[in-house]
Protein backbone atom coordinates (compact mmCIF):
# COMPACT_ATOMS: atom_id res chain seq x y z
CA UNK A 1 0.00 0.00 0.00
CA UNK A 2 3.26 2.03 0.68
CA UNK A 3 4.56 1.58 -2.64
CA UNK A 4 0.82 2.94 -4.49
CA UNK A 5 1.28 5.86 -2.11
CA UNK A 6 4.76 6.70 -3.01
CA UNK A 7 4.11 6.40 -6.95
CA UNK A 8 1.13 8.44 -6.63
CA UNK A 9 2.67 11.51 -4.69
CA UNK A 10 5.66 11.14 -7.30
CA UNK A 11 3.51 11.73 -10.38
CA UNK A 12 1.34 13.95 -8.22
CA UNK A 13 4.79 15.60 -8.34
CA UNK A 14 5.53 15.30 -12.15
CA UNK A 15 2.59 17.07 -12.82
CA UNK A 16 3.34 19.95 -10.64
CA UNK A 17 7.12 20.40 -12.38
CA UNK A 18 5.26 20.00 -15.67
CA UNK A 19 2.85 22.81 -15.06
CA UNK A 20 5.60 24.82 -13.51
CA UNK A 21 7.52 24.48 -17.03
CA UNK A 22 4.44 24.54 -19.12
CA UNK A 23 2.53 27.51 -19.83
CA UNK A 24 -0.47 26.19 -21.26
CA UNK A 25 -0.81 22.97 -18.58
CA UNK A 26 -2.54 25.11 -15.10
CA UNK A 27 -3.69 23.74 -11.84
CA UNK A 28 -5.40 25.31 -9.09
CA UNK A 29 -3.02 23.82 -6.24
CA UNK A 30 -1.97 20.84 -4.76
CA UNK A 31 -4.88 19.04 -4.19
CA UNK A 32 -5.87 19.23 -7.80
CA UNK A 33 -2.68 17.92 -8.94
CA UNK A 34 -3.04 14.86 -6.53
CA UNK A 35 -6.33 14.14 -7.89
CA UNK A 36 -5.38 14.51 -11.25
CA UNK A 37 -2.34 12.24 -10.48
CA UNK A 38 -5.79 9.40 -9.40
CA UNK A 39 -7.61 9.87 -12.18
CA UNK A 40 -3.96 9.62 -15.01
CA UNK A 41 -3.28 6.39 -12.68
CA UNK A 42 -6.91 5.02 -12.98
CA UNK A 43 -6.95 5.87 -16.67
CA UNK A 44 -3.34 4.09 -17.13
CA UNK A 45 -4.54 1.07 -15.58
CA UNK A 46 -8.08 0.37 -17.05
CA UNK A 47 -7.44 2.12 -20.44
CA UNK A 48 -3.90 2.33 -21.66
CA UNK A 49 -3.27 -1.34 -22.29
CA UNK A 50 -6.63 -1.45 -24.74
CA UNK A 51 -5.56 1.89 -26.37
CA UNK A 52 -2.03 0.31 -26.94
CA UNK A 53 -3.63 -2.87 -28.31
CA UNK A 54 -6.06 -1.17 -30.97
CA UNK A 55 -3.27 1.03 -32.19
CA UNK A 56 -0.45 -1.49 -32.23
CA UNK A 57 0.62 -1.09 -35.65
CA UNK A 58 0.57 2.35 -35.68
CA UNK A 59 3.07 2.15 -33.08
CA UNK A 60 5.11 -0.47 -34.15
CA UNK A 61 5.70 1.64 -37.56
CA UNK A 62 5.91 4.81 -35.59
CA UNK A 63 8.51 2.47 -33.53
CA UNK A 64 6.65 3.01 -30.17
CA UNK A 65 6.77 6.74 -29.89
CA UNK A 66 2.79 6.68 -30.71
CA UNK A 67 2.46 5.85 -27.21
CA UNK A 68 3.39 9.44 -26.22
CA UNK A 69 0.18 10.48 -28.29
CA UNK A 70 -1.91 7.90 -26.50
CA UNK A 71 -0.19 9.46 -22.84
CA UNK A 72 -1.23 13.19 -24.27
CA UNK A 73 -4.53 11.90 -24.53
CA UNK A 74 -4.98 10.21 -21.71
CA UNK A 75 -3.74 13.28 -19.85
CA UNK A 76 -6.01 15.45 -21.88
CA UNK A 77 -9.29 12.92 -20.30
CA UNK A 78 -7.51 13.39 -16.67
CA UNK A 79 -7.91 17.62 -17.25
CA UNK A 80 -11.38 17.28 -18.52
CA UNK A 81 -12.52 15.47 -15.44
CA UNK A 82 -10.87 17.39 -12.51
CA UNK A 83 -11.80 20.95 -12.11
CA UNK A 84 -8.69 22.94 -11.19
CA UNK A 85 -6.61 21.42 -13.86
CA UNK A 86 -6.55 22.20 -17.01
CA UNK A 87 -4.55 21.52 -20.51
CA UNK A 88 -4.78 24.28 -23.40
CA UNK A 89 -4.11 22.22 -26.65
CA UNK A 90 -3.51 18.85 -27.90
CA UNK A 91 0.57 19.89 -28.58
CA UNK A 92 0.88 20.84 -25.04
CA UNK A 93 -0.63 17.45 -23.59
CA UNK A 94 2.14 16.21 -25.75
CA UNK A 95 4.69 18.07 -24.32
CA UNK A 96 2.92 17.79 -21.10
CA UNK A 97 2.55 13.58 -21.41
CA UNK A 98 6.36 13.87 -22.47
CA UNK A 99 7.71 15.70 -19.19
CA UNK A 100 5.10 13.80 -17.18
CA UNK A 101 6.61 10.42 -18.36
CA UNK A 102 10.73 11.74 -18.02
CA UNK A 103 9.98 13.98 -14.33
CA UNK A 104 8.14 10.83 -13.22
CA UNK A 105 10.88 8.34 -14.59
CA UNK A 106 13.40 10.35 -12.88
CA UNK A 107 11.60 10.51 -9.45
CA UNK A 108 10.99 6.79 -9.32
CA UNK A 109 15.00 6.31 -10.14
CA UNK A 110 16.24 8.55 -7.48
CA UNK A 111 13.29 7.85 -4.83
CA UNK A 112 13.45 4.14 -5.12
CA UNK A 113 11.21 3.11 -7.52
CA UNK A 114 12.70 -0.60 -7.53
CA UNK A 115 10.45 -2.55 -7.08
CA UNK A 116 11.62 -6.07 -8.38
CA UNK A 117 13.98 -8.08 -6.96
CA UNK A 118 18.07 -8.28 -8.25
CA UNK A 119 18.94 -11.86 -8.40
CA UNK A 120 22.09 -13.41 -8.47
CA UNK A 121 23.60 -16.31 -9.50
CA UNK A 122 27.10 -17.69 -8.35
CA UNK A 123 28.97 -19.10 -11.40
CA UNK A 124 31.93 -20.71 -9.58
CA UNK A 125 32.26 -24.17 -9.34
CA UNK A 126 33.79 -26.08 -6.26
CA UNK A 127 34.34 -29.18 -8.18
CA UNK A 128 37.54 -29.67 -10.30
CA UNK A 129 35.88 -31.50 -13.57
CA UNK A 130 33.07 -29.83 -15.23
CA UNK A 131 31.13 -32.72 -15.32
CA UNK A 132 31.00 -33.78 -11.88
Amino acid sequence: MAGILIRWLILTAAIIVTAYLLDGIMISGFVSAFFAAAILGILNAFFRPILLILTLPINILSLGLFTIVINALLLMMASGVIPGFMISSFWTALLGALLVSLVSFILNTFIGGHTRPVVYVDTRTTRKHPWE
